[in-house]
């Protein structure tokens, strides 16, 4: 391999953790992370490899667990998870440079690992094994690994040869890959494919990626625009994307976002007050970044029990753009108040929402569109307040009276993280 890459991922990640943390195996143990205060509907953040050994899928919901099959269940601890995430990767940077890591999420990331193999004079495998038996020595997680001559390589290699070795670690080079993986079903566990795209190959008769690297070129890239090339690419064990591009990439446009899965289902009102919770939220996040905003959007989710028959949809999706960018508060939640109030359906089931604030840019380039400059700057040190105040006390040190009602969301997610426990 000229290039050697890896994607290392921590198995069965916030479940070991709970485990390591009780003194038990993962491999032996039946564990589930989620929420006992819920209903049985909720979704297992994850479950011990014991668990999946029985036949339990990952992500299920805890009603889905066969009643014959004793566990314990642990509530979510994400500031936790994110300490253990922290001190693992703590332990790559004895070993390998920042620049040369990429975190792709909590429990996974990517190495450019060419450098490193001549340094400590080893191989690819055995660096692999070097960072995986310190993991698990230091923290009591368990790895596994990926070794590709690119990052989609190495990220298959993770998600598909490794499961069947019994090191843990897979290993693929571009011939490899069409070997082993050009007929491999179903295409859905290939990286970047998923079952939206497994349907569109489908109606050309496509099931595998040998059928995408044999397929006419124009039909992939008629059928998915410029992805089509990603997808060419990535049939021929081809990805051009190094890690350092990655760290050098700068958004064309930046937003601020917040969502949330409501508990149950919520009126007009009531999913009215959280989306205001949340936009108030990004409202004081644009005050601290000194950005301004040039539109804003919204998404509202409907059950599944009433929407499709009453609505014809499971979505609303609205936006709405300003004349010249704005960082007011008082402007912008009236924007809000008429746009939610022109879609979202009165009688409708409220399940999920989003509320962002798009196309942001520096505050200098904003001419607020209040042109009362004595109420700007009373509202900016009313805005700076609140922030001190947080940021020294906590987000539920100063709330908005909108939070006290029965079904505001606010203050409990403020004590959370992810949406969940903290």
């Amino acid at each position: 391999m000229n290039k050697v890459y890896m994607c290392i991922d921590l198995k069965s990640f916030y479940a070991s953790v709970e485990c390591a943390d009780r003194g038990l195996d993962p491999f032996t143990t039946n564990l589930v992370v989620a929420d006992p205060s819920r209903t049985e509907k909720t979704i297992c953040l994850a479950i011990t490899p014991a668990m999946k050994a029985l036949g339990v899928k990952n992500r299920c919901r805890v009603f889905q667990i066969p009643k014959s099959i004793p566990y314990i269940m642990a509530r979510p601890r994400m500031q936790r998870y994110l300490d253990v995430s922290t001190e693992i990767y703590s332990i790559y940077l004895r070993y390998i440079s920042p620049d040369d890591i990429h975190v792709y999420s909590v429990d996974e990331c990517f190495i450019y690992a060419t450098p490193y193999l001549k340094l400590y004079k080893t191989s690819a495998k055995e660096f692999a094994q070097t960072l995986m038996r310190t993991i698990f020595d230091e923290t009591g997680i368990c790895a596994t690994a990926g070794i590709g001559t690119n990052l989609f390589l190495a990220k298959v290699a993770l998600d598909v040869i490794s499961k069947h070795t019994p090191d843990n670690i897979g290993i693929l080079d571009e011939k490899a890959f069409q070997q082993q993986l050009w007929f491999y079903h179903p295409i859905t566990d290939i990286w970047g494919i998923g079952s939206g795209i497994a349907r569109r190959l489908a109606k050309h008769g496509i099931y595998d990626l040998a059928g995408v690297a044999a397929c006419d070129p124009k039909i992939i890239m008629n059928e998915f625009g410029v992805n089509g090339e990603f997808l060419i690419d990535h049939a021929w064990g081809q990805e051009p994307c190094t890690i350092a591009e990655i760290h050098a990439y700068t958004p064309t446009t930046h937003s601020i976002s917040n969502g949330q899965v409501l508990p149950c289902d919520y009126s007009y009102t009531d999913a009215h007050t959280v989306m205001r919770e949340m936009l108030e939220e990004s409202l004081l996040d644009l005050h601290d970044r000194n950005l301004a905003t040039r539109g804003i959007s919204l998404c509202i989710g409907y059950s599944k029990r009433a929407a499709l028959e009453e609505y014809g949809t499971l979505f609303t999706n609205a936006s709405r753009q300003f004349k010249t960018p704005t960082s007011s508060r008082e402007y912008i939640l009236a924007r809000f108040d008429d746009l939610y109030d022109t879609v979202a359906f009165r009688e409708g089931k409220i399940r999920r929402v989003l509320t962002g604030l798009n196309s942001l840019v520096p505050n200098r380039q904003s001419q607020l569109m209040i042109c009362d400059s004595a109420a700007d700057a009373k509202e900016d040190e009313l805005q700076t307040a609140i922030s001190a105040a947080r940021h020294r006390f906590g987000k539920n040190a100063v709330m908005h009276g909108m939070s006290l009602k029965k079904n505001a969301t606010g203050m409990e997610r403020n004590l959370q993280i992810g949406g969940h426990h903290a």
